[in-house]
């Protein structure tokens, strides 16, 4: 986890970098002239997490999404190393290629062993590279349905961690049968005898997300987004500019709020004040706290009830109205 000297910071977070700045500022009065400062410094960590709470119980559309891009923010690899032990990582779509943008393997989580498959975005800029920046290929998806066969075999639950921009949209990704792989990730999905449990940890975005989203019940952390297409992406298309994004982001109602209002979510996991960058032990606890109920739950419920209640579920989905 960043410390405060090396965080990174949003221009809405400017006030809680000030109050940083101010600690830092007294740390090193103290140290120069052997004054003890620890009560204004306690008021001043104090003030941060007020600062923290005031930022994040204001924000608009836009920064949501901005929220859920940040640049410290945990990715799946993270969660994984936070919440489990034990945890094998599987490699290759035995096909193609292994695609670093698509991660999984089993693990344990508090003793029950699941199988987690989730996208990664890279930390730095060479990772980010080495990751594609989190939008996997079509072998990507076929990794993730692999793994997620195996877990079926061997009758453990599977955790989908979803956070990408999008799949890969490459020529060599649709020559490779990218609109195919997503599609049959979602009709095998449908049909897994298991528990499917799906998290978006940060974007959601497009057939990227909804690649390994297709499960019992679906998730939102309270700072992410879900919707067919990004704010950029609509306001490039809609008004030939990115200048409208942030209308864009309020049109298109993709927040973990208004996704649970439409009923496409089943639930929203709250985060640490401030966001899940500011203390990853703490996500990582939230979450697992989250769904381990869930999955003792949906292991009760025989596997063919479980198929048809999926399949009702996503068979739901929309609004329409007949003339």
């Amino acid at each position: 986890m960043p410390t405060d000297n090396n965080r990174q910071f949003l221009d809405f977070e400017k006030p809680i970098k000030d109050l940083i700045d101010e600690i830092d500022k007294l740390k090193h009065t103290a140290e120069k002239t052997k004054v003890d400062m620890s009560d204004a410094i306690g008021k001043l960590q104090e003030s941060i997490l007020e600062k923290r709470k005031e930022i994040t119980g204001n924000l608009n559309d836009w920064q949501r999404v901005q929220l859920s891009r940040h640049p410290d923010r945990p990715y799946t690899l993270k969660y994984v190393e936070k919440m489990t032990t034990n945890f094998v990582e599987m490699f290759g779509d035995r096909n193609v290629r292994d695609d670093k943008a698509m991660v999984g393997g089993f693990a344990s989580l508090d003793g029950e062993t699941v199988m987690i498959v989730g996208q990664q975005k890279g930390s730095n800029t060479k990772t980010r590279q080495i990751r594609n920046f989190g939008m996997a290929n079509p072998e990507g998806y076929r990794k993730a349905l692999r793994l997620m066969k195996l877990a079926e075999k061997f009758d453990k639950p599977i955790i989908t961690l979803i956070d990408t921009p999008g799949a890969y949209p490459g020529l060599e990704a649709e020559e490779r049968g990218q609109g195919e792989a997503i599609a049959r990730n979602i009709y095998e999905m449908i049909r897994l005898t298991v528990p499917v449990i799906c998290v978006i940890i940060g974007e959601g975005a497009s057939g990227g997300a909804l690649g390994i989203g297709v499960g019992d019940k679906v998730f939102m952390m309270e700072n992410t987004w879900y919707s067919v297409i990004s704010p950029e992406s609509c306001s490039s298309i809609l008004w030939r500019s990115w200048d409208k994004k942030e209308v864009a982001a309020q049109q298109l109602r993709l927040t973990a709020t208004e996704m649970f209002g439409f009923g496409l979510v089943d639930g929203i996991i709250p985060e640490p004040v401030g966001g899940a960058h500011w203390d990853y032990d703490e996500s990582a606890r939230i979450l697992k706290d989250y769904i381990m109920p869930v999955i003792k739950e949906l292991k009760q419920i025989p596997p063919g009830k479980r198929i048809d209640q999926r399949i009702e579920k996503f068979g739901k989905m929309g609004f329409w109205e007949e003339l």
